[in-house]
């Protein structure tokens, strides 16, 4: 009996599997940022893009570790906080693997998080350091049309930036600076942004995903 309940359950797993396309993850790392912020981010933004772009994306957002081979399973990978941020030297390696073997990082930095995570993609990849994307960059125009990262929350008073880690020609890593995308994609009573800002907020996300599934 427990065998027929047990294969009932992966066939089930296995069919609502098949419904979907991608699969997104949350990074989870060490030093005491806090990357389980905006909790609501990603699942709303799988919605928009299921939604608008006709995409297949999981809605289920499972947390993984910096270090762990379930990085593997997820074609992309949000990472976001406002505080430090510390990659051990094994995680630096499977990170490396990762995204040298075609997965795709993006970071949001939810403000604060800016001097400790530029020290650790310094680590990351040494050799390439982040170069700011130009305006005319694809990423900015996908389905959705852009002049640079919109603007979602005022911290420093500061230009919102793009900035990339590039490998053999190919965008690894997105770093977005100044502008807090994670926020605008969360449930409106969180941080009572205006529909504009949220509308803004979704469709750059949009872009970056389709962007990193067309490659």
């Amino acid at each position: 009996m427990r065998k027929f309940i047990f294969l009932i359950m992966l066939i089930c797993t296995s069919f609502v599997e098949a419904q979907y396309t991608y699969k997104l993850a949350v990074l989870k790392y060490h030093g005491g940022g806090d990357y389980y912020a905006n909790p609501t981010s990603l699942p709303n933004l799988i919605s928009f893009c299921n939604t608008n772009l006709k995409m297949k994306i999981n809605p289920e957002v499972p947390y993984v570790d910096a270090g762990s081979k379930d990085l593997f399973q997820y074609p992309f990978i949000h990472m976001t906080g406002h505080g430090n941020v510390v990659f051990s030297a094994s995680e630096l390696e499977n990170l490396r693997t990762y995204l040298q073997g075609g997965g795709f990082l993006h970071i949001d930095d939810n403000y604060g998080m800016d001097m400790y995570i530029r020290t650790q993609l310094n680590k990351l990849f040494p050799n390439e350091g982040l170069i700011e994307l130009p305006f005319n960059h694809p990423v900015f125009h996908q389905k959705y049309d852009f002049n640079g990262l919109p603007k979602i929350h005022e911290h420093d008073d500061k230009v919102p930036k793009a900035f990339g880690i590039i490998r053999n020609g190919k965008l690894v890593c997105l770093y977005t600076y100044e502008t807090d995308l994670g926020d605008g994609w969360e449930n409106q009573s969180v941080h009572n942004d205006s529909q504009e800002k949220r509308m803004q907020a979704l469709q750059m996300g949009a872009n970056i995903l389709q962007y990193v599934f067309s490659r």
